[in-house]
């Protein structure tokens, strides 16, 4: 059975900077793109950031480039994204997603992911 487990979500202030860990099981964890999703309260999932297997070659939307970065541990079979200069619009349920597809400009796709984890809030105070 796959899982995606996310977690680090909760209560941060802005400025603030958490990383959240997503471990994976059940599938070839190597051979999988990462992607990282968010949704904010009342708005679509929207895509973050995306990190390709082999060449971990990572690619950011634009709402988070320069803010956040996201990494992968082939061996611990996670991956992680790191988030720093938050604010309340980054306010969500992130979710980590892998798929067989390879990222590209501009970022992770929804439609081209494989798996999904639940999830986990994150909450941004001013």
């Amino acid at each position: 059975e796959v899982q995606l487990q996310a977690s680090g979500g909760g209560l941060v202030h802005a400025g603030e900077s958490p990383r959240l860990p997503c471990v994976l099981s059940g599938l070839d964890f190597d051979h999988y793109a990462i992607g990282w999703f968010r949704q904010a309260p009342g708005k679509e999932r929207e895509g973050a950031a995306c990190i390709n297997s082999g060449d971990s070659n990572a690619y950011y939307m634009d709402s988070v480039k320069g803010r956040f970065t996201i990494s992968r541990d082939n061996a611990k079979g996670t991956t992680y994204l790191q988030m720093s200069n938050l604010n309340p619009e980054d306010t969500g349920v992130y979710y980590c997603a892998a798929a067989r597809w390879s990222c590209r400009t501009p970022g992770p796709r929804f439609d081209k992911m494989d798996y999904w984890g639940e999830g986990t809030l994150v909450t941004v105070s001013s």
